[in-house]
């Protein structure tokens, strides 16, 4: 995963939200583009959650983005971080 192919599924426009599956097997689902960005570096993205908690995670840990449509609609099928 590249720091650009993150930015375009954070900067989709209408936006979907999507799972980042890690390296270790965590998933984290970004439901909004406000909670997550992409550091200057490139190098990382920070993630915020509803509590104001937030945590950083190495790009390069990411194994495959997963996109889904919002709550109430039917699931998609995984992606493997390419964008369509």
């Amino acid at each position: 995963m590249t720091a650009e192919k993150l930015q375009g599924y954070c900067r989709a426009t209408p936006f979907q939200p999507f799972k980042v599956h890690l390296a270790n097997g965590r998933q984290i689902e970004i439901q909004h583009p406000d909670y997550t960005f992409v550091t200057a570096s490139g190098r990382y993205f920070v993630h915020f959650r509803d509590d104001d908690s937030h945590e950083m995670v190495d790009i390069l840990l990411i194994n495959s983005v997963e996109t889904f449509p919002p709550a109430g609609r039917a699931h998609a099928e995984p992606t493997t971080g390419q964008r369509p």
